[in-house]
């Protein structure tokens, strides 16, 4: 496989970003959920709503690192057997509609495994992914992913926790695309507050990366996003899109056209009031 010298679309969009003083808006939703062709509306309409890029998360039986809502998400889509491919060609199905964001890949290890490595990633490239993340792959085990990632011109984008310590500064000098800094201890959820530590946490995260730094785990308003962006590159919300999803399903799945544009408008409308204002 050759080396990928084309530059990578997320390092183009945090550039631009950085151009213009603003913090990316980075919202992530369970595909499938309800279906896959509404998760292709999802996309397009927070595009619409003015996210930056999107993390397009693969339902899964045991996601060590979901809490209850993406949960509930992940078992909503997998009764519709949605697969691990099915979840890639949403993004290209986006595509074709215009959406021209930056797609990553929110998947655990085992169904890439199971695919065969190399496979794994030359799907995510035909389906034009700029990244992917996968949450149960530690720095100690990720040679030969990170090796394959690299030559296919995708980011592998790490995760760093509070609870990592003296793991904190190897994983950041060594990240690709940005580093994903976990806000709160514990899964993914809404919270009203974050790791007392936070703070020191970004900083000693920024000083290690070359890379932008980007805070999830928690994430849920704009004054939580506010509260960061003046620490970070980019804010990533998750479980509370993946909740405005939830409560917008009799909407979505009504089959009452007028209803399904009603539900798609309030998700893109939550997702359109998370972005944080210029400091």
């Amino acid at each position: 496989m050759s080396t990928i010298t084309a530059p990578n679309a997320i390092d183009t969009v945090f550039a631009e970003l950085k151009a213009r003083d603003e913090t990316a808006l980075m919202p992530f939703m369970t595909m499938g959920d309800p279906d896959l062709e509404t998760s292709v509306a999802l996309v397009q309409a927070a595009e619409a709503a003015g996210a930056h890029m999107i993390e397009l998360g693969v339902p899964y039986s045991d996601p060590l690192a979901d809490g209850p809502v993406i949960q509930r998400a992940s078992e909503r889509a997998l009764k519709n057997k949605i697969s691990l491919t099915d979840c890639m060609a949403v993004a290209s199905k986006a595509r074709s509609i215009g959406v021209r964001m930056p797609f990553i890949l929110f998947t655990y290890f085992n169904p890439a495994y199971q695919l065969g490595l190399e496979r794994f990633f030359e799907l995510l490239k035909e389906h034009d992914f700029s990244g992917v993340i996968i949450p149960d792959l530690p720095l100690e085990e990720d040679s030969e992913t990170r090796a394959i990632a690299e030559a296919s011109g995708i980011h592998l984008i790490p995760l760093v926790a509070p609870t990592s310590e003296a793991r904190v500064e190897k994983i950041a000098s060594q990240a690709k695309g940005f580093v994903y800094c976990v806000s709160s201890l514990g899964v993914t959820g809404v919270r009203s507050s974050f790791h007392d530590g936070i703070d020191a946490f970004l900083s000693t995260v920024r000083k290690a990366a070359s890379v932008p730094i980007c805070v999830g785990f928690g994430i849920s308003s704009r004054e939580h996003a506010e509260r960061f962006a003046g620490q970070c590159d980019g804010v990533i919300v998750g479980s509370a899109i993946v909740r405005q999803v939830e409560d917008a399903l009799p909407l979505l799945t009504s089959g009452i056209e007028s209803e399904r544009t009603e539900g798609l408008k309030a998700v893109q409308d939550f997702i359109a009031g998370l972005k944080p204002r210029k400091l």
